[in-house]
């Protein structure tokens, strides 16, 4: 993709074109500030660009009956959704849906070498299945802090190797097209936002627990980043003084206590002291566990798996209880793997939340579990590159 929009307008029309998909010029006339003569002048200038096509005739409104519009179909996105033990790669059409998914087992402790070349494999994998002929750009998410302007992680504590890594400009490279890269859990809010539980809220927080704990901020519509890009890292807050060595050098953080590392080594210790026949079942089974084994369990009734779901719940419940009397978001996604635990986990944040916020922050308020499950990163990691792309900067 060469060709880029002129002006604030463009922008706005490309934008609106992708989220609501072919469009007929009255349409885009009713949601953007110009006059008709100088929404013709515009749609007319995208067209002789390339990024939008024809479309047909639109159904009448009374009176001539208007073209439609829409995003040159050709175009494609690459949605990278690094995590700490998998890898999701997808292409995307024009307006984000989703062509082709994949995924793969990958250890980030690998480090970045290994990973980019498992992501371009990937890639390659999707573009010779015919679902891409080139990508107009890639969107990738990462399990740990990122400085966004730079596109560069930062001391991430479970990504050994990764710190001031210049993954933007290895893959822009490797793939000819332009990067964005952030957090994992920015984008698993923004594809939430695009085509998930959140579609029609400008306010609210995204809480993924996988292998760690993250959150992401949508304030207004627009993901909140702070100043250097380390807003919503909630795993490391503090929840017990003194308390357990987290993998980050402080003690007591929530990401020693729960999320899918934490508590898969909780539910080990369960099985060997015995207060579980199904978990030890498991592990003797398996020689180690997943949380997986413990929503497996759960299910199947095992108090101790239970009570460890229960106990993270409300120690995750508790930060974001905090979170909401300072935000005070109109919603709340959990997210990520561990939400395999269902709905005893959602109970037991909920019971927190509601417990510990004021109640003019919580009388309205819905704590839900995602939609989109495992495209939410993808579909994030595409909104970011496209937002990028159809944006434009007066030089």
């Amino acid at each position: 993709m060469t060709a880029r929009p002129a002006n604030a307008h463009q922008a706005r029309l490309l934008r609106l074109l992708r989220d609501a998909g072919p469009s007929s010029r009255a349409q885009l006339g009713d949601q953007i500030e110009l006059s008709r003569s100088k929404l013709a002048v515009e749609i007319d200038r995208l067209l002789q660009t390339g990024l939008v096509v024809g479309d047909g005739f639109a159904a009448s409104r009374g009176g001539r009956r208007s073209h439609n519009v829409r995003l040159a179909p050709e175009l494609r996105f690459l949605g990278v959704d690094i995590g700490a033990t998998s890898l999701d790669v997808a292409v995307t059409g024009p307006e984000l849906e989703i062509l082709g998914h994949l995924t793969e087992r990958m250890d980030v402790r690998e480090g970045p070498v290994a990973v980019c070349e498992q992501v371009l494999s990937m890639a390659e994998k999707l573009r010779n299945a015919g679902l891409a002929e080139h990508f107009d750009g890639a969107g990738i998410g990462v399990p740990g802090p990122v400085r966004f302007p730079d596109g560069v992680p930062v001391a991430p504590p479970i990504m050994p190797g990764w710190d001031g890594f210049p993954i933007r400009e290895v893959l822009s490279q490797e793939l000819g097209c332009p990067i964005m890269v952030d957090n994992d859990v920015n984008l698993m809010a923004l594809g939430e936002q695009h085509a998930g539980v959140a579609h029609s809220v400008q306010d609210f927080i995204c809480v993924k627990i996988g292998t760690g704990i993250g959150c992401g901020v949508v304030a207004d519509g627009k993901v909140h980043r702070g100043a250097t890009g380390s807003a919503g890292d909630i795993g490391h807050i503090q929840v017990e003084v003194d308390g357990r060595q987290c993998p980050c050098g402080n003690r007591g953080c929530l990401e020693a206590y729960f999320g899918g590392a934490a508590l898969a080594r909780d539910a080990e210790q369960a099985a060997r002291d015995g207060r579980s026949v199904e978990l030890a079942s498991r592990l003797n089974a398996a020689g180690s566990l997943t949380a997986s084994d413990v929503a497996a369990a759960a299910s199947a009734g095992d108090v101790a798996s239970l009570d460890l779901i229960r106990q993270g719940g409300a120690r995750a419940g508790q930060v974001i209880a905090a979170l909401v009397s300072f935000f005070n978001p109109a919603l709340v996604v959990i997210g990520g793997g561990v939400t395999g635990l269902g709905h005893t986990l959602l109970a037991s944040i909920r019971t927190q939340v509601y417990r510990q916020s004021l109640p003019l922050a919580t009388g309205n308020l819905p704590i839900v579990l995602g939609e989109l499950g495992p495209v939410a990163g993808v579909t994030g990691a595409a909104r970011l590159i496209s937002d990028h792309l159809f944006s434009y900067t007066p030089t």
